[in-house]
């Protein structure tokens, strides 16, 4: 496999989406859909393939590109568009007849209901498109069973109703339908169930499930469990149904939709080409930052770039962002609701999923550079005068006031430096009090560092909010280090960040790369700071029995403890035995001292 494939797998989301495959001349091969995009294209290269035509397509895939949706439905209607618009080689063949279906409330009085493959504009509403006809078809039979209508393709103008032009057919007499033909159900009374009807179809169909919950438990109860059991089937396939997808959409014509995101160092502008509400393509360009350029500015640069690459298509363009922009005969606007907002926040995922990739590559291929990014994001994001390099953090540990101890983790260029952890074992503190345990470590700490003259970190990271925070700062103004290093709190409910002197704590972003990094260093330091607190109690525990015997001290409790693994083994051994250990007078010390305690 060549290389750029591998760094483009190794980076693909664990997500739904769409692939595609191209060969070295940028031509389409082959369009596909997964519910997982890494696992799915990974294995293209990873299994042996029994069919020939596949190995040849592997071989001449030499770039590849995916878009992501929100569902496994999403992927399944965008591939099915996409295999229409670029008819790739090695695709199964799609025709339009073989598209997927729709349910129709027609433009006409008395409006009948029905399935369709195809949109005319003519005022009607249409809904879906729907990738499974057995969905499609229980949500009409639901219908038709909770609301009779009409199933003729009669003009039911009130003029001719009057005229008495038509009669009631066979739906009437067995209750499929209430006669609007002669006259025998009112429009309105009709409209108010074709309301119900589009409710349903929307998704808002709990009154309908309610209804033929009752039905189904009136059918159990009258022992029909037959009938009770498939009134079961559909409410579960109804439940199940999906009735809208931002991938198409017949409310939408033609246009074009970009949308931006941005960090310190580059912006990425997603372009997605919607034709007759079904998207045909998408592309991400990515801008490099040269003069803190606004993203007003760089969006409007990369429209143009765009559009000049793959030309004008509609006369609609929707943003992400309101920009003072004007092409002439185009429509610019940015929606706030519906389908069209959904397919703005579509363009929006596909920009962080690509920056994310491209992130994930650097990281691979030029870690130093992953590395710089993300601690110049940490120094502007936490008001550093310089990168942090040098992280250290904080963690206090005891449990109702026994063997406190504070745990100190050392982070360097953002990743874990285990060999510098440091547990301290609280000495002049008495009970839990977090405070005192804080000021005293910290000046334990830094104390020593500035007589070893070692090296002093660029940040300190402590657990807890302006309380423990003010604690440490005694310390750190004691030793003189104040506005030589940054100190900064990080409280966990909110995940607030305390500064000096601020009383408004700072609040990043929950996908921020500093925030994620200052969550690992407080998470390293928690789980460091329990792991030795319970070995400590756990050493505590084995010695506080032993410790109250005459004569007998730490270096005999250990060999004492090494040799019979436990206090009770101890307290059952016999003299003999003991004596091997720690010497006959010992040995009689440890059972004359057990024979008293019983």
């Amino acid at each position: 496999m060549q290389e750029n494939l591998k760094l483009i797998i190794q980076t693909l989301p664990n997500s739904p989406g769409v692939y595609q495959y191209y060969d070295k001349n940028g031509k389409i091969l082959y369009i596909g859909k997964a519910k997982n995009l890494k696992k799915r294209v990974s294995s293209y290269f990873t299994k042996t393939h029994d069919s020939g035509k596949t190995r040849i397509l592997v071989k001449k895939i030499a770039d590849i590109k995916t878009i992501n949706v929100d569902t496994e439905f999403d992927a399944l209607l965008l591939e099915n568009n996409l295999i229409k618009k670029y008819l790739p080689r090695y695709n199964v063949m799609l025709r339009d007849d073989k598209t997927y279906p729709w349910i129709c409330i027609k433009n006409e009085t008395f409006p009948r209901v029905f399935k369709t493959r195809k949109l005319i504009k003519d005022g009607s509403e249409y809904f879906g498109p729907y990738a499974s006809v057995g969905i499609l078809n229980a949500l009409l039979e639901l219908i038709r069973e909770i609301y009779p209508l009409r199933t003729c393709n009669y003009d039911l103008s009130p003029k001719n109703i009057e005229a008495g032009k038509f009669k009631v057919c066979l739906e009437y007499h067995i209750g499929n339908c209430l006669g609007p033909c002669e006259g025998f159900q009112s429009e309105e009374n009709y409209d108010k169930n074709i309301q119900a009807v589009r409710e349903i179809i929307k998704g808002n169909y709990n009154d309908a499930i309610r209804y033929m919950t009752d039905l189904m438990q009136d059918m159990a109860a009258k022992l029909d469990f037959e009938t009770a059991q498939s009134i079961k089937e559909k409410i579960d396939l109804v439940k199940n149904h999906q009735a809208k997808s931002t991938v198409v959409s017949p409310t939408i014509g033609n246009v074009d939709v970009f949308s931006i995101i941005s960090d310190e160092t580059s912006a990425y502008v997603n372009f997605l080409r919607v034709n007759n509400g079904a998207i045909i393509q998408s592309h991400t360009l990515e801008l490099k930052k040269k003069l803190d350029e606004t993203n007003e500015e760089l969006l409007e640069e990369a429209i143009v770039e765009i559009l000049e690459r793959f030309g004008r298509h509609s006369k609609e363009i929707f943003l992400s962002i309101p920009l003072e922009l004007e092409i002439p005969d185009m429509k610019i606007s940015v929606p706030q609701i519906g389908d069209k907002k959904r397919l703005v926040e579509l363009s929006e995922r596909n920009a962080k999923y690509y920056r994310l990739e491209q992130l994930k590559q650097i990281k691979i291929v030029d870690p130093e550079r992953h590395t710089k990014r993300i601690m110049t994001q940490m120094k502007k994001d936490l008001r550093m005068p310089v990168e942090p390099r040098h992280i250290e953090g904080f963690d206090n540990s005891n449990i109702q006031g026994t063997n406190p101890v504070s745990a100190c983790v050392v982070f360097k260029d953002g990743k874990p430096s285990k060999k510098d952890y440091r547990i301290f074992n609280v000495k002049t503190v008495e009970g839990p009090d977090d405070f005192a345990t804080m000021e005293e470590v910290i000046y334990r700490r830094y104390k020593r560092i500035l007589e070893e003259e070692g090296e002093l970190p660029q940040l300190i990271l402590i657990d807890g909010g302006k309380g423990q925070l003010s604690a440490a700062l005694k310390s750190i103004d004691k030793l003189g280090l104040r506005g030589k290093v940054t100190v900064i709190g990080i409280a966990k409910k909110l995940e607030e960040i305390f500064f000096p002197g601020d009383s408004i704590p700072l609040y990043l972003d929950k996908t921020s790369e500093t925030l994620k990094v200052l969550q690992h260093v407080r998470n390293e330091s928690h789980r460091f700071g329990i792991s030795k607190h319970r070995n400590r109690r756990s050493k505590s525990s084995f010695n506080s029995e032993l410790e109250g015997i005459p004569g007998v001290g730490e270096k005999t409790i250990q060999e004492l403890l090494s040799k019979f693994k436990s206090v009770k083994r101890i307290k059952s051994a016999t003299k003999e035995e003991l004596a091997e250990v720690v010497g006959n007078s010992r040995a009689e010390k440890i059972l004359k001292f057990f024979s008293n305690r019983e």
